[in-house]
């Protein structure tokens, strides 16, 4: 799979280059908005999501990770549709490469990260397709 370095932006507002914000970097690299404003928009979002007793003990953000319930709920009202590519029980069906994925936008969540590939080109920060063995969970797609 062919690797596009990119950081959706973030260069223009911060110079951390080792940070966990891959959903805001995913998200800007898929749809084009300023990093800026997604970055603001899912701190906001980290802020008034209700989590479980378990995980109040550890905040979410767009910095350091955001949670899935936050982020689902910003892509759904985005227009995004979710995929799901592997289910409980059947292994790992598809992955992070440009056979196996379609064509098009993609948001792909892959263990621990999100990234995004456009018409079979990977756009991240590196490249973490682990030489196209990588499983994908799922991936979002336009509406």
């Amino acid at each position: 799979m062919k690797f596009v370095y990119s950081d959706g932006g973030r260069s223009k507002y911060y110079k951390a280059k080792n940070v966990g914000d891959c959903v805001c970097r995913a998200i800007a690299n898929a749809t084009g908005e300023d990093y800026k404003k997604l970055y603001d928009e899912l701190n906001d979002r980290c802020k008034n999501t209700r989590l479980p007793k378990k995980r109040r003990t550890k905040s979410s953000s767009a910095r350091s990770g955001v949670y899935k319930k936050t982020f689902k709920k910003m892509l759904e009202e985005y227009g995004w549709k979710w995929t799901p590519t592997m289910l409980v029980g059947k292994g790992c069906k598809v992955h992070l490469n440009e056979y196996e994925l379609p064509g098009g936008t993609l948001i792909v969540e892959v263990s621990k990260h999100m990234t995004c590939v456009k018409d079979g080109v990977l756009y991240d920060t590196y490249d973490c397709s682990r030489d196209g063995s990588r499983c994908v969970y799922g991936y979002w797609t336009k509406k």
